[in-house]
């Protein structure tokens, strides 16, 4: 499972620095150029998405007590995720204010106004993504915390019923051995009856014996 999620991992390590790359040209770019190049990026964080949800999944599948390790590190995967998105929308709209400028023909200061506000619609944007995300990771923990909960009862369960199969077998044992001891009890009791009764019988012998000996003479 492990195996997995490093190959996954190996694919986002690489897809993200070409979309660091890509970033970084999409300002300096002009007309289809830059508009195939935006395509082409958010194809691409497109592609880290599903590979964040991939190894979101594999990570469900880990072990508990090997799971804080690959948690930790897809919390920075998805802080750096976040960051590329970051970064593209400010290159979309440093691209957005050149065309709207060849466009309209707006000053300097009106551009300038507009970027101060489409940057901090953009922040209010990205602080409400990261309140979701936080939200989403408080729920997968959330989740992960009752699976191991559930893992924990489970294995309390099957440890209250071997206790209590061991507790049938004991009852059962000393079931057998108290049948054995009444056993053994009695054939005492029978074999102490018989052996006064072998007595009785060789005194009354000799005591007649005795009797027709001295009768005789």
């Amino acid at each position: 499972m492990s195996s997995d999620f490093e190959s996954y991992e190996q694919d986002f390590a690489v897809l993200t620095a070409e979309v660091t790359g890509r970033i970084g040209k999409v300002p300096k770019l002009v007309g289809d150029e830059k508009k195939q190049m935006v395509a082409n990026v958010e194809k691409q964080l497109e592609e880290a998405r599903e590979l964040l949800e991939q190894m979101e999944l594999e990570v469900r599948e880990i072990p508990p007590q090997s799971r804080g390790m690959y948690s930790s590190r897809m919390k920075s995967y998805k802080q750096e995720m976040g960051k590329l998105e970051a970064d593209f929308k400010r290159s979309r709209i440093a691209y957005s204010d050149e065309v709207r400028n060849e466009l309209l023909g707006d000053d300097g200061n009106s551009s300038e106004n507009q970027r101060a506000h489409l940057l901090d619609n953009t922040e209010r944007l990205e602080r409400s993504s990261r309140r979701l995300e936080a939200g989403y990771q408080i729920a997968v923990e959330t989740e992960q915390i009752g699976q191991e909960m559930l893992e924990n009862l489970s294995h309390d369960r099957e440890k209250i019923q071997r206790a209590r199969e061991r507790l049938r077998e004991t009852d059962a044992n000393l079931g057998k051995s108290s049948r054995i001891l009444t056993g053994m009890l009695r054939r005492i009791i029978q074999n102490r009856i018989l052996i006064v009764v072998l007595a009785v019988i060789i005194i009354f012998t000799i005591l007649m014996a005795i009797y027709f000996s001295v009768r005789g003479h």
